[in-house]
């Protein structure tokens, strides 16, 4: 059963959408703020997370970098908000799905569904075993022995792979000040999980360079 985090300030909104979701089959766990929410996140594993954008303490946006720092996190965003800006930036960050309100419960349920779909692991397609929980990622059967940032950069990957992550992108998912890192730190970081990948198949080459745009990873 997939667990759920739904961070919204609006009580009755919220008590609806749980009420979905739950009828639907998930579990849900509700925040009234992102601290709240952060706290939460601590304590258990969510496999999708629901972020209204205009939170009272820390903006939507803001919240999705906190709570995918140590890990690959679906997220979706509600907002009352119609402007193409607050859409584009949202989708720039990574959300994996936009819904502005008012909205329908159902609407929304079939978008977490369509969401936990499209991130559910592709470990047969590519060759990988990723344990999120543990940050542990297998590759062909063998353990690899990553640093920080090279299983933050592969868990990127996995998450959604066939798509191309920029480099900020994945500077802003992966380190934690990426204000102090460029560019070129995460083409360096590419370069040496590569390296790792091939001493398990030297033909492997499963990250794909997209000149001026950024990484993917081979689905397979």
């Amino acid at each position: 059963m997939a667990r759920v985090l739904l961070v919204e300030d609006e009580v009755a909104i919220a008590q609806t959408v749980e009420y979905a979701l739950r009828a639907d089959g998930f579990e849900t766990a509700h925040a009234l703020s992102g601290h709240e929410a952060l706290g939460l996140a601590r304590l258990q594993v969510f496999d999708l997370a629901i972020l209204d954008v205009g939170l009272p303490d820390i903006g939507g946006f803001a919240l999705c970098r906190e709570l995918r720092r140590d890990r690959a996190l679906p997220v979706i965003f509600l907002t009352a908000r119609d402007a193409e800006a607050d859409r584009v930036l949202g989708l720039e960050i990574g959300a994996d799905d936009y819904l502005g309100k008012p909205f329908s419960p159902r609407e929304l349920v079939a978008r977490v569904r369509a969401v936990l779909r499209r991130s559910a692991p592709v470990e047969a397609s590519t060759g990988f075993t990723h344990d999120a929980d543990a940050k542990r990622i297998d590759f062909r059967g063998k353990r690899l022995d990553l640093t920080r940032y090279e299983y933050g950069l592969l868990a990127a990957l996995l998450r959604r792979p066939g798509a191309i992550l920029g480099r900020e992108q994945l500077l802003e998912r992966v380190w934690d000040d990426h204000s102090e890192s460029t560019e070129r730190t995460v083409d360096t970081h590419i370069k040496t999980l590569r390296a790792k990948l091939r001493e398990v198949d030297a033909t492997a080459d499963p990250i794909r360079t997209h000149r001026g745009l950024g990484y993917s990873l081979d689905p397979g």
